[in-house]
């Protein structure tokens, strides 16, 4: 059988260990306070024999704790009754061995009194002090017990909470990985269909230079892990590269401007977070018209997040009768939210006057990426 990993095991021995030599350590000092108080004789060598007591109780209680471990993975009711009944052999074990240290073991040196060594020495006497102190020293032991029934189920709950925490990272990354190879299929597919038009006008040199640009494109937007983040300025680089493909099919009808300050330039965002958004612009701001359209996208900082803009002023923005016809925006808020939470957000709709724009608002990151 394979040994459990670290996160799967019970309570680790250090920890039952400190536990048990604070338990007997604070035992020692509250009886030996006791010894002094009551004003027994010989108190150097009660206070002697007390410790090798002591050692044999950390003893004793060590081997309890490697008992109770074979039932860190039973039903808690299980643990609670193994816990509470296998302190009561443990207790009768230390309360022979205190006999035995402070009554048979030299008692001349203890019990100076010749009736108090009589006693001690009586079958009865014997059995009866055995007895009572096993009593006393059970409740010892099931404290511990209970001391070790509390640690070992913050221990699983401190387990259930890492596996419930990788679980939920697992399933984050996964749904970041679904959704940014969303992207890619959805931009080769317009980007074919815009291929296979100038294939059908005749236009093989605009043809090949959109081949090129294509292959620029995915050269680059696929040398990274999908889960990695990106700077802005690798960002920008590849909607350049997209608007040059679009550039072939718009000679006449597409610019573009992009103005980013240079400090905002290393801050981290995820990789094509802003294709969507381009893509969008492109369908519904410049295929629509024949006027020219300049697409603009625009970075500012604002405290700890910044605002990301891509906007286009054309003259046929999209409206409610395009929601729902492809991945765009929902693709990205569904990105920003599993990636960011409430501080990923995207703001988008008609600008005044002629065109469209989409605000992305994310925490500035400059690590990572």
């Amino acid at each position: 059988m394979t040994d459990l990993p670290e996160d799967d095991r019970g309570v680790a021995p250090s920890i039952a260990l400190y536990s048990i030599l604070g338990f007997w350590f604070f035992y020692t000092i509250i009886v030996t306070l006791r010894a002094i108080v009551v004003g027994f004789d010989a108190q150097w060598e009660m206070a002697a024999r007390r410790m090798v007591v002591a050692v044999i109780g950390i003893i004793v209680t060590w081997i309890l704790y490697l008992a109770l471990r074979r039932f860190d993975y039973k039903p808690l009711a299980v643990r609670f009754v193994a816990a509470f009944s296998l302190a009561a052999p443990f207790a009768l074990a230390m309360a022979a061995a205190n006999y035995y240290i402070f009554n048979v073991y030299d008692p001349i040196s203890l019990f100076p009194d010749a009736e108090m060594k009589k006693k001690a020495i009586e079958e009865g006497y014997v059995l009866i002090s055995i007895v009572e102190d096993a009593m006393t020293r059970y409740f010892f032991l099931a404290a511990w017990a209970g001391l070790y029934l509390a640690l070992s189920y913050a221990s699983e709950a401190h387990r259930t909470e890492r596996r419930a925490a990788r679980l939920e990272r697992a399933a984050q990354q996964a749904e970041l990985r679904s959704l940014r190879y969303q992207v890619n299929p959805h931009f080769l597919f317009n980007t074919l269909n815009s291929l296979s038009t100038l294939v059908m006008r005749n236009k093989p040199d605009d043809a090949e230079q959109m081949i090129m640009s294509l292959s620029n494109f995915y050269r680059t937007s696929l040398t990274g892990d999908p889960l990695d983040d990106v700077p802005l300025e690798e960002e920008v680089h590849l909607q350049k590269l997209y608007l040059d493909i679009e550039a072939v099919r718009f000679p006449d009808r597409l610019s573009t401007v992009i103005d980013i300050p240079p400090a905002l330039m290393n801050a981290c965002v995820p990789g094509l977070i802003l294709q969507p958004l381009v893509e969008n612009a492109i369908k519904y701001g410049v295929s629509r018209t024949s006027s020219p359209v300049t697409i603009t996208i625009t970075a500012r900082e604002d405290g700890d997040l910044i605002h990301i803009a891509v906007t286009d002023d054309g003259d046929n923005p999209p409206s409610d009768a395009d929601a729902g016809s492809g991945i765009g925006l929902v693709n990205v808020r569904d990105r920003l939210t599993a990636r960011f939470g409430d501080q990923g957000r995207i703001v988008y709709g008609p600008r005044e006057g002629d065109g469209f724009s989409v605000l992305l608002t994310l925490p500035i990151i400059r690590r990572g990426c």
